[in-house]
C-alpha cells in the first residue's frame, strides 16, 4: 500500500545555482559525514576480515557472523548467502547455516507447454563452501559459535573488479536512488542516467556499485510507487496549505499585528504564503539594516521552498523577521517574496541583504531593491567551490583553491580583475560554466567589491550556524504544514 511520509521532510537544496538542472552540490554536513563514517566503518571491518573464519570461532550474534563472512567472501572473490536455520522453544533460532552463493544445484522447473522461457543457466553448481553456526547460552548471554567451516570451493574465485558485481555487493545507495528518480523523471534513457551518474562521481565507466540494469529494474519497480506518492502528496499539499491559512486567519483574528499574505495559481489553490509576527516588525524596525534571506532549504514532502528572513542583535543573536513558502525558484516567485516582506516592515528597505548563491534571488533583488546592496557570504560559497573544482582539477585543486581565497582578499577591483583572468588560463577554466557564475556575482562576495558596506558581522561562519540550528530545529519533527507554523511561532 503507498502512503505519504508521516512528517515533513526537509533538506539542504542540492540543486546547482549555475541553472543546469543535471548539475548538484554537496555539502560538507553532518548528514555526509554520518554516510561517510558509515563507508570508514565497512571498510574497516572489511580489512580485519583477512583471517578466515574458524572452528571455534566466536560472535556476538549471527549478523555479525553473517556481516564477517561476507566480508572474509569479498576479499576472497565470492558472496555468500543464508542457507537453512532451525527454531526451538527455548532457544528461538539456534542454528545459522551461511553458504557458498554457488552452493547446491538449482530446481529443474517444468515449463508449461506453448510458452516461452528465457532459459537462463542457474550458477549453482554444488559448492560445498560454508560456515555453519550454533548459539549456546552462557551465564544468559547468548553467543553464536562456528560449528563448521569450509573454504573448499569447486569453481573459479573471481578478481575484485568481477567480484564487485555479483548481485550480493551490486548496492544503489539511498541518495543515487533520490538522483536516479530525479533523472528518469526528467525524460533522461537508463544509459544516460549511469553516466551522469559516473561523471558527477568522477568515475570511469563501468565502476559505479552496480549495473545499468540494476538502475532499470530499480526505476521499473519505483515508477508505479512513485507516480501513486505523487498524487497522494499533491492532495497532502493542497489540505495542509488550506490548514496553515486557515491558522493564518486565526492567528491574525487574535492578533492584530500579525501580517500574512498569500498567491494562487490558476486553480484558485493557494501557491506561496508568507507571514510574520509584531515582535519580528518591532525588531526590524531596529535591526532590520542587515537582513539574510536564507533559502538553503526545501520540503521534499510537499516540493516547496522554504525562506527565512533574520537579522542579528546588539548581542550577535540571530532575530526572526518573517518566512516564506514557494512553490518555486522563478524570479517572479522570489519578487513576490520581497515585495512582500517591504510591505510587512512598513515600506523600509535593508541597506544590505545577504543571501545564497541564486541567479534567481540575484534578479529579483535587482528588481524590486535597487538600493539594496547585495552580498553573497564567503561561507555560501566555499562548499560550492569544493563541490565543483575539485573532482575536476584534481591535484591541482589546492593550488586552485589557495588562489581563490587570495583572489576574495584583495583590495582593489583591479588587482581582483587582472589576477582572476590570470587564474582562469592557468587552470584553463576559460569555458567553466561554475567559473563563469562567480564572476558574474563577483560584485557580491569579492572583498574589494563589498568592503565598506554595513553588514553588521552577519557574514561569518557563526551566524550562518546559528541560523542554520534554529532552522533545523523547527524542522525536526513536523507532521504537516500547520505544527510548523505552530513551531516557528
Amino acid at each position: 500500500m503507498t502512503s505519504v511520509p508521516s512528517k515533513i521532510i526537509w533538506i539542504r537544496r542540492q540543486q546547482c545555482p549555475c541553472g543546469d538542472w543535471k548539475c548538484y552540490v554537496t555539502y560538507g554536513d553532518a548528514e555526509e559525514t554520518s554516510i561517510a563514517s558509515q563507508l570508514v566503518k565497512t571498510e574497516s571491518l572489511q580489512s580485519k576480515a583477512t583471517v578466515a573464519p574458524y572452528v571455534g570461532m566466536v560472535f556476538k550474534t549471527d549478523d555479525d557472523a553473517f556481516e564477517y563472512y561476507g566480508n572474509f567472501a569479498r576479499k576472497n572473490g565470492f558472496s555468500i548467502r543464508k542457507e537453512r536455520s532451525r527454531l526451538s522453544p527455548q532457544l528461538g533460532i539456534y542454528k545459522r547455516d551461511f553458504v557458498c552463493y554457488r552452493s547446491g544445484f538449482a530446481p529443474v522447473r517444468k515449463k508449461p507447454c506453448g510458452e516461452h522461457h528465457r532459459d537462463r543457466k542457474s550458477v549453482r553448481c554444488g559448492c560445498d563452501a560454508k560456515m555453519y553456526l550454533s548459539k549456546e547460552v552462557i551465564d544468559g548471554v547468548s553467543q553464536w559459535f562456528v560449528v563448521q567451516f569450509s573454504n573448499v570451493h569447486n569453481h573459479e574465485l573471481l578478481e575484485d573488479d568481477q567480484v564487485r558485481l555479483l548481485p550480493a555487493y551490486r548496492k544503489i545507495h539511498e541518495s543515487d536512488q533520490e538522483r536516479i528518480l530525479l533523472l528518469s523523471k526528467a525524460g533522461f534513457p537508463i544509459h544516460r542516467i549511469v553516466k551522469v551518474l559516473e561523471l558527477e562521481k568522477g568515475i570511469q565507466g563501468g565502476q559505479l556499485p552496480f549495473l545499468e540494469r540494476d538502475v532499470r529494474n530499480f526505476v521499473q519497480t519505483r515508477k508505479k510507487v512513485v507516480q501513486e506518492n505523487d498524487a497522494l502528496l499533491n492532495e497532502k499539499r493542497e489540505n495542509d496549505m488550506m490548514e496553515l491559512l486557515e491558522a493564518c486567519k486565526a492567528t491574525k483574528v487574535a492578533d492584530q499585528d500579525f501580517v500574512y499574505d498569500f498567491t494562487v495559481d490558476e486553480n484558485d489553490k493557494a501557491e506561496n504564503l508568507a507571514w510574520s509576527y509584531a515582535g519580528s516588525v518591532n525588531s526590524y524596525a531596529m535591526f532590520g539594516d542587515v537582513i539574510y534571506f536564507d533559502t538553503t532549504y526545501r520540503s521534499i514532502t510537499y516540493d516547496m521552498l522554504f525562506g527565512a528572513w533574520t537579522g542579528i542583535d546588539n548581542n550577535g543573536r540571530p532575530i526572526f523577521f518573517g518566512c516564506v513558502l514557494l512553490q518555486d525558484q522563478t524570479l517572479r516567485s522570489f519578487a513576490w517574496a520581497l515585495q512582500t516582506l517591504i510591505r510587512f516592515m512598513k515600506g523600509r528597505c535593508p541597506q544590505t541583504i545577504l543571501t545564497d548563491i541564486n541567479p534567481g534571488l540575484r534578479d529579483a533583488i535587482r528588481s524590486e531593491l535597487p538600493s539594496t546592496k547585495h552580498v553573497i557570504s564567503i561561507w555560501n560559497i566555499q562548499p560550492k567551490v569544493s563541490s565543483w573544482f575539485c573532482l575536476e582539477l584534481g591535484s591541482q585543486y589546492a593550488d586552485f583553491k589557495s588562489e581563490f581565497d587570495a583572489l576574495y582578499r584583495l583590495e582593489s577591483t583591479e588587482d581582483f580583475e587582472r589576477r582572476w583572468n590570470q587564474m582562469v588560463s592557468i587552470f584553463g577554466l576559460g569555458s567553466d560554466k561554475h567559473i563563469a557564475l562567480l564572476y558574474s556575482l563577483r560584485a557580491s562576495w569579492a572583498l574589494s567589491y563589498v568592503r565598506g558596506y554595513f553588514l553588521a558581522r552577519m557574514a561569518t561562519i557563526a551566524y550562518s550556524k546559528s541560523v542554520d540550528a534554529f532552522l533545523k530545529g523547527i524542522f525536526s519533527a513536523q507532521s504537516c504544514l500547520r505544527s510548523f507554523f505552530e513551531q516557528v511561532c
